[in-house]
């Protein structure tokens, strides 16, 4: 557990209680933060007790997976958002669930994979902006969101660029592998952008929407840098998509012009084993032909065979079908 108390924009307290929350909160020069992992039902009562939560939100928090979204109540906010993690290659999102009142910020992680410490950090590093108190606040923590998102999305952009030029490398790489690679890319960014393309909506809700709660104008330029690269992460994962679908289908036309290159080659050599099976056979038959019992008639057969042979292969080959 993490808390934090501001008292006019300046860091007064950290560590103390849940239980002393209230006593700060009655006071409006305070700003309190306080965050809690994986917490258990009867920590999200006591909170909700302190702070005055709606039942609706608390059950929310309890809830698992719920979609990136802003809901407004009377006395506050409830935010959900994903952090990105990453467990043996492939995108595990965190869900972290956030509850705004005019001087309270809570936090609540699905799991420690959200590096809370990371958020603080950015908090002390813009520590002149703090006194504004809860809104300052909120936007460190949803720029830390976004902009892990943005170099997600960054990485998967060059992991896509490489599996495209992979393609028409000379040597091409394990059948198998590339497909795998292409499923693994696919499906992160399917999972990215199931919570990236929600953004857009919770940022622009706290923009668009006349609230007391985060009516600032000073941070509103904030925000709205936030809400732009929402919408370049978003427009982004949409070109990845495009760009791992070209791939999938330039695959397919490989492997089909792949296929047609092997049907022309085993055409080919079926043909020119098929001229000397029709002359031998035909020579076989118990029928009188010329040369026949003769040494010369076994020599003209030979070169016949040979030179239909090496007639069908150049053929062939010029047409480049072996």
């Amino acid at each position: 557990m993490h808390t934090r108390l501001y008292r006019n924009g300046v860091l007064e307290k950290e560590g103390f209680p849940i239980e002393e929350i209230s006593d700060y909160v009655a006071d409006p020069d305070n700003t309190v933060w306080f965050d809690l992992c994986s917490p258990s039902p009867a920590d999200l009562g006591m909170i909700g007790e302190e702070l005055g939560l709606h039942e609706l939100a608390v059950e929310d928090v309890i809830s698992d997976h719920q979609r990136p979204k802003v809901d407004i109540y009377d006395n506050h906010l409830f935010i959900t958002v994903y952090g990105v993690h990453f467990d043996e290659g492939r995108l595990d999102p965190v869900e972290v669930n956030i509850f705004v009142t005019r001087n309270a910020l809570v936090t609540i992680r699905e799991n420690a994979h959200f590096d809370i410490d990371d958020v603080v950090r950015r908090w002390d590093a813009g520590s002149r902006m703090a006194g504004h108190g809860v809104t300052f606040l909120l936007h460190g923590l949803l720029d830390h969101v976004v902009d892990s998102q943005f170099d997600l999305v960054q990485d998967l952009d060059g992991q896509a660029e490489a599996l495209e030029e992979s393609l028409f490398e000379d040597e091409v790489r394990d059948g198998r592998e590339l497909q795998r690679a292409m499923y693994v890319l696919r499906k992160n960014t399917t999972r990215l952008r199931k919570i990236t393309i929600p953004m857009r909506e919770v940022v622009g809700t706290l923009l668009r929407r006349d609230q007391d709660l985060i009516a600032d104008p000073v941070m509103a330029p904030y925000y709205e840098d936030v809400y732009d690269h929402v919408l370049r992460v978003t427009e982004w994962v949409e070109s990845i998509r495009d760009m791992l679908a070209n791939v999938r289908e330039t695959r397919l036309a490989q492997q089909g012009f792949r296929l047609n290159e092997i049907m022309k080659r085993v055409t080919s050599w079926a043909a020119i084993i098929a001229v000397p099976t029709m002359i031998t056979g035909f020579y076989g038959q118990n029928v009188p032909y010329p040369g026949s019992g003769q040494p010369w008639g076994f020599w003209a057969s030979s070169i016949l065979v040979a030179l239909a042979s090496v007639a069908l292969y150049s053929v062939f080959k010029k047409k480049d079908w072996l």
